[in-house]
């Protein structure tokens, strides 16, 4: 069935689930919740007649500064329904860039977290730019109203005007705006990225079309709702119908994987790196013969999942130590995982194809993916029994691909943006008038159209001998080569060798008697399968993890390159000064 929106999409939903469960949230007492599919439709419609009684306008920007939480979810909906656009804001994003985005996007009424998110929006006895109202999810504020105040109005709206949402609705199309995500970015200011309704239906129903979710599975999802990869998996719930359990808390990730028991959860590729680096780390602690078997049970595991990369069968005497394996080492992890796990999805950055094989070994693969936020989050996949680690899977279905002459890949679709906005000149630097976008990475397709990213096209530097180096596969070797290293950076744009700084892994380097040489034996083996001038010569420890806090990562943790070489340009110097290639 087409829909003309994703708020009819979900509405439409929720009146075929009914008594089914939608969401589950940790409360208080550290339970969790469960709202069903109509209670979910009852709040979010609430909340919606709240803003259309604040005086809110068909696709007007409605901006939401929260973590990963039911509320945000609710408000999203609200949005929608009310025919307005939500502006995603990151909670870690600070006030001068709140300040940008709020008066860029023009929002009218802003979701807040709590008073340290309300600050940000203060002007005097106002608020910034365009903002009337702001409706926050914690806490009490003179100057502004709670979410139970907001569907108490929208009550009251709906008992005056109880047809008021099928208006609002009524006036929506897929060309309508639905959402301005503004990039994090690695460099500049952010940019509004415009996506519409059909943008979101177009994701929904080509994740749908695969068969792989079902509506019986629990989804935990954690993921930043202000980026596209966490907002997208929402647009999926609500074309299929299967339960998501939210809490975006990363200190609790692992812990909560296995009360919620999930049957599939996305991440960026650190969380995977995380729980692969505490598992290797706590049983290479434990050392003596529970290590040896670990060890032996992931090399038999590792070689049969190479054996079926090739397109070769396993041989009987293989087969009958994987299934001792499994008893002995894998059943063990996929247990403190919750036991329910039927695949992991990994975006948003270049996951390592040692770190996917080992969790492959163990009867957990990883659907690696690729997209951006001007293609709504997701273009390619890997389809569980056809992953080809290495690569980011096969397009989804309406996506088209070609290769550039230069390497760089070109993507056209239902999932491409409307444009960046308010910025016409950046968005046809990117978007051609056939509706090809340039998505800035280098990859290649191979003979089945899977697809493989080389590198960032920005992020591809040159040595002073003229050599191209691609850090990021540089980098994720090294973490996969050394579980003690939390991220790397590679250093040799302009200079004569190449050299990385690394931060370590707090959880990881507990009882390591010699840090540096585990790093240093680790970095010798990624050399061994580099080219000579892409080879390692130095590397220095960071006295501290890097954060979002901190400016250099992007909440989607990717590294910012150019924050982290500027904070540390010293210890660069100090790598480069008088020293020999």
């Amino acid at each position: 069935m087409n829909h003309p929106s994703t708020g009819a999409l979900f509405l439409d939903q929720a009146h075929r689930s009914v008594g089914r469960e939608a969401f589950r949230t940790p409360t208080s007492d550290g339970r969790w919740r469960t709202l069903t599919w109509e209670d979910t439709a009852l709040q979010a419609r609430e909340l919606a007649a709240g803003l259309l009684a604040l005086g809110v306008q068909h696709e007007q920007r409605v901006a939401i500064a929260a973590t990963t939480r039911l509320e945000w979810v609710l408000a999203d909906l609200a949005v929608g329904l009310a025919g307005a656009a939500t502006t995603t804001v990151y909670p870690s994003t600070n006030a001068e860039d709140v300040d940008y985005i709020v008066r860029d996007c023009g929002a009218v009424v802003v979701f807040a977290e709590d008073a340290a998110q309300l600050a940000k929006l203060r002007r005097g006895d106002g608020f910034v730019g365009n903002v009337r109202h702001v409706v926050l999810f914690d806490g009490d504020d003179e100057g502004a109203l709670t979410v139970g105040r907001l569907a108490e109005l929208g009550r009251h709206h709906l008992s005056e005007h109880p047809d008021a949402i099928d208006q609002a609705l009524a006036e929506v199309t897929p060309d309508s705006l639905a959402t301005i995500v503004y990039t994090s970015g690695t460099t500049g200011r952010p940019k509004g990225v415009e996506l519409t309704h059909g943008n979101w239906m177009y994701l929904g129903s080509a994740v749908a079309s695969e068969n792989v979710i079902r509506p019986d599975h629990v989804q935990f999802l954690w993921l930043p709702l202000s980026h596209v990869f966490g907002k997208l998996l929402l647009a999926a719930q609500y074309e299929i119908g299967f339960v998501t359990a939210i809490d975006g808390r990363i200190d609790r990730i692992v812990d909560n994987v296995g009360l919620i028991q999930p049957s599939f959860m996305a991440a960026a590729p650190r969380i995977f790196e995380k729980i692969y680096s505490r598992v290797v780390s706590t049983t290479e602690a434990e050392g003596g013969v529970k290590a040896k078997i670990f060890n032996w049970a992931f090399a038999v595991g590792v070689d049969s999942v190479r054996r079926k990369a090739a397109g070769a069968s396993v041989p009987p005497w293989r087969a009958a130590e994987l299934a001792i394996a499994d008893r002995l080492v894998f059943s063990k992890i996929r247990a403190r995982l919750g036991g329910n796990l039927e695949y992991l999805v990994s975006g948003s950055a270049a996951l390592s194809p040692q770190i996917a094989e080992w969790f492959a070994a163990a009867g957990l693969p990883i659907l690696e993916g690729y997209g951006l936020t001007e293609t709504t989050g997701a273009s390619f996949v890997n389809r569980p029994g056809n992953v080809r680690i290495g690569t980011v899977g096969q397009p989804f279905p309406g996506t088209q691909v070609r290769i550039a002459a230069d390497g760089e890949i070109l993507l056209r679709g239902p999932g491409i943006m409307r444009g960046y906005h308010n910025l016409p000149d950046r968005t046809a630097e990117v978007l051609d008038s056939e509706g090809w976008f340039a998505t800035g990475d280098i990859g290649e397709l191979d003979a089945g159209n899977f697809l493989k990213i080389t590198d960032r096209k920005k992020d591809l530097v040159k040595t002073s001998g003229g050599k191209y180096i691609a850090p990021t596969a540089i980098e994720s070797a090294i973490k996969a080569a050394c579980p003690l290293v939390s991220n790397a950076v590679v250093i040799a744009d302009g200079r004569n060798f190449a050299s990385v700084l690394v931060t370590l892994d707090p959880d990881a380097v507990k009882g390591v008697a010699d840090v540096n040489a585990t790093i240093e034996y680790a970095i010798t083996s990624v050399n061994a399968g580099l080219n000579k001038w892409e080879t390692v010569k130095q590397f220095r420890v960071l006295p501290h993890e890097l954060t979002v806090e901190s400016g250099e990562l992007t909440p989607s943790l990717k590294v910012k390159r150019p924050v982290v070489m500027k904070n540390y340009s010293d210890v660069i110097e100090d790598i480069y000064s008088g020293a020999r290639s």
